[in-house]
């Protein structure tokens, strides 16, 4: 497969590129989708990937109004551990479909004797939200020695199982708002002739229900080079000002309502392990929030190409 198939150089990395599809995809399904699931290479047509990856993420402190705290309320630790399955397909050289699917599990640390006065539980778990995505690439240009891509995706989320998001403290370790998501994003790719690459996308999520829609963006250097992949990247959410604040005059209990804010900076990096076959492992933290747990999350799962 040749993703650069009009590039005016030759990369001889046919093999890293079809296996750095589902690399990168997979490092991008943590529960809270703090990485965006497009990214600015594409299969070409006929080809795809799946693959299985697994993450976790643990966090105590929590960014909340005015300030952030240092324990979990009730719960006291927040461990999250999810199993995601991931596959793409290129529809043709220029358009590609994206299906992802979180198995999430949710564990707080609360005392016992607070658990069954509340009659709460520590334990949350379940199928979270089906993800579909159509990307597309209209625009690719040739600057100098390099390669600049311009594209579009259009993705739409949907809660895959009837998970509970009840109204209360308990939705602390819920693994889900149970809100149907439409995301649009404008993707803009350069790959160098080095292996140095830049992406840059934004867009807009319309959430249903009362959860507040939100501005979403994400940026990303990296090289891709025969032997080995590595990337840094930033990811950024901000919520419309229709949501509410933890705590704040205005909230009512309902968590789904609050307006989620963060940057979230992470690593990722990927190594073929044989044909059709890589291993890839990431990590990454909140560095800023607004009604969020400040986590800190690993990533490593297999990737098979066809």
């Amino acid at each position: 497969m040749l993703l650069f198939s009009d590039c005016p150089f030759k990369f001889s990395m046919n093999y890293l590129y079809s296996s750095l599809i589902a690399a990168l995809l997979l490092l991008a399904c943590e529960p809270a989708r703090a990485q965006s699931l497009t990214n600015g290479f594409m299969s070409g047509k006929s080809h795809g990937s799946v693959s299985l990856s697994t993450t976790q993420e643990w966090y105590q402190s929590v960014y909340l109004v005015p300030e952030k705290v240092d324990v979990v309320p009730i719960f006291r630790r927040i461990e999250v551990r999810s199993v995601n399955l991931y596959a793409n397909y290129g529809i043709t050289d220029r358009l590609e479909a994206i299906v992802s699917l979180p198995y999430v599990r949710s564990e707080g640390h609360a005392a016992a004797p607070v658990v069954q006065g509340l009659r709460y539980t520590n334990v949350r778990e379940g199928l979270q939200d089906l993800t579909g995505i159509l990307k597309y690439k209209p625009l690719t240009t040739e600057l100098g020695s390099s390669i600049l891509s311009l594209m579009g995706s259009v993705g739409l989320s949907t809660p895959a199982s009837k998970y509970s998001s009840r109204q209360g403290l308990e939705y602390i370790i819920a693994i889900g708002n149970r809100a149907t998501k439409l995301t649009a994003s404008g993707i803009a790719h350069l790959q160098t002739s080095s292996g140095v690459f830049l992406t840059g996308q934004a867009g807009y999520s319309l959430r249903t229900g009362r959860v507040p829609n939100a501005f979403v963006a994400e940026t990303k250097v990296g090289y891709a080079g025969p032997k080995i992949y590595v990337d840094g990247w930033a990811a950024f959410q901000k919520s419309a000002s229709t949501g509410t604040d933890i705590l704040q005059p205005g909230f009512d209990n309902f968590f789904p309502a609050t307006r989620v804010d963060f940057i979230r900076l992470g690593v990722s990096g990927f190594r073929p392990l044989a044909q059709g076959v890589g291993l890839v492992v990431g990590a990454s933290t909140y560095v800023s929030g607004r009604n969020v747990g400040k986590s800190t999350g690993v990533t490593g799962g297999l990737a098979y190409n066809f």
